[in-house]
């Protein structure tokens, strides 16, 4: 699980019971948020295993929807079981009559594995760097048009973000929006 050194919720989290009470507020906090992103047309969410849990809501939130012109949900796991929660996900929002209705097709899910063969095989830098990315999605990653928020591992993040600034792009944070953030929480 991701655990932020003396961060404001994982410190708390970690310490509930079941049954114990949760206050949610209504805006979102942290690096994975729209305010950390300049305007752009696409949103291309880059996912390696438990990594895509913070864009569970991002993807359900309708200002996602309201800014960008297209949503792509990007997840790589070892094992296709492990991209079930992903699959659901997009199921639940195409399954809602007002979620589908809101989202209107701008919402595009790619699977891929690592280990176990499947009709869509290999990480997600890779796919960057040798086309496939760019086949199915239609365009290359644009630096113009395209903002990334990437979720995963160290090493897949460190080697995301050396891949949108090979692109042109620049890091961006609540302070100084950019072309990209990054989860800054390590893994367990």
């Amino acid at each position: 699980s991701i655990k932020v050194q003396d961060g404001p919720l994982t410190s708390r989290l970690q310490h509930l019971k079941l049954g114990d009470m949760v206050v949610m507020r209504p805006k979102p906090v942290g690096t994975l948020v729209h305010d950390a992103l300049l305007p752009g047309k696409r949103l291309i969410l880059f996912a390696t295993g438990t990594g895509i849990a913070p864009f569970a809501s991002i993807i359900r939130d309708p200002e996602t929807y309201e800014k960008f012109d297209e949503v792509i949900l990007t997840h790589t796991c070892r094992e296709l079981r492990e991209l079930d929660y992903g699959k659901h996900l997009v199921a639940q929002i195409e399954a809602d009559e007002l979620m589908r209705e809101m989202v209107g097709g701008k919402l595009k899910h790619i699977c891929t594995t690592t280990r176990e063969p499947s009709e869509q095989m290999g990480r997600m830098t890779d796919w960057l760097r040798d086309g496939r990315f760019e086949k199915a999605t239609g365009a290359p990653l644009e630096p113009a048009h395209d903002r990334v928020m990437i979720c995963g591992s160290m090493a897949m993040l460190l080697e995301h973000k050396a891949i949108c600034e090979e692109a042109g792009m620049i890091e961006g944070s609540n302070s100084e929006p950019g072309q990209f953030v990054i989860e800054k929480a390590f893994v367990d």
